[in-house]
């Protein structure tokens, strides 16, 4: 992809990197981004990936949704029904379709992520941020509820209190308070936070790409299932990881006290 695009894609190393490419207006989740990463994931899942980094360009992650769209919303430029079509079938798909993707997904957070680029970013499956890193589910500010996901996504990660107040005061969470609640897993010094993120993903990347796969859906699933139904799920995925070639590799470097070289199937 050229960097004209809102979207770029890249894959190296079994890594591959989304690029939210509108600095000009923070990243915001505007229907060209939107729909760029639904094409961007639809494009990945026939790749070599093992593992999605999701980034801002240009000194943020996203600043949530689209203020021109909202400004000509209130100048009765954009109906109504327009608007909430927008936020149903472009940013809501968008997040959902991040949050639903099978490979294990890394926000890598340099900036602000307010709104739904907020609900972007808590759709990601560990998110990575700088220490000037922010953090806002301020749709308040606005005047507007909650939307694209935040009332099924934020509660999950801090609880229903914290969720609530977050989103009744519209707090902008410094990087650390956000680490201490569990919506920053890691938070990292800005002039070691490319090398630091980088060396985390890495881990990921060359894991057991198959076992992580199945690992992550299952933990999505137990919020919805019972323990038996939990124990019963995880035994029957696992039948099918004993037979990958990573579960091989990884058992037989066990027995001879090896780091396991896995590849991915």
């Amino acid at each position: 992809m050229s960097d004209d695009e809102a979207v770029l894609v890249a894959v190296e190393d079994g890594v591959a990197t989304l690029t939210l490419n509108r600095p000009s207006v923070r990243n915001a989740l505007t229907e060209e981004i939107s729909s760029g990463i639904i094409d961007a994931l639809a494009e990945l899942e026939g790749s070599d990936a093992r593992c999605l980094v999701i980034e801002g360009a240009g000194g943020a992650f996203s600043a949530g949704g689209d203020v021109n769209a909202m400004a000509e919303r209130l100048a009765g430029d954009v109906a109504l029904d327009e608007a909430v079509r927008h936020i149903s079938q472009e940013t809501s798909r968008a997040v959902k379709r991040v949050a639903e993707f099978d490979l294990p997904v890394v926000a890598k957070i340099d900036g602000i992520a307010f709104g739904a680029g907020a609900n972007l970013a808590i759709a990601c499956d560990v998110l990575l941020a700088s220490a000037e890193s922010r953090i806002s589910f301020g749709f308040r500010q606005v005047g507007l509820a909650v939307d694209s996901g935040t009332s099924y996504l934020l509660p999950r990660i801090v609880g229903e209190n914290t969720a609530q107040e977050l989103v009744m005061t519209g707090e902008l969470v410094e990087a650390e308070r956000a680490e201490e609640l569990g919506l920053f897993n890691h938070v990292y010094p800005d002039a070691e936070f490319d090398e630091r993120a980088d060396e985390f993903v890495e881990q990921i990347a060359t894991g057991p790409t198959v076992a992580l796969r199945t690992s992550k859906r299952l933990v999505r699933q137990g919020f919805e299932s019972s323990l038996d139904q939990a124990m019963e799920n995880e035994a029957a995925a696992q039948a099918a990881v004993f037979e990958s070639d990573d579960h091989r590799e990884g058992a037989e470097s066990f027995m001879a006290g090896e780091e396991p070289d896995f590849e991915g199937r």
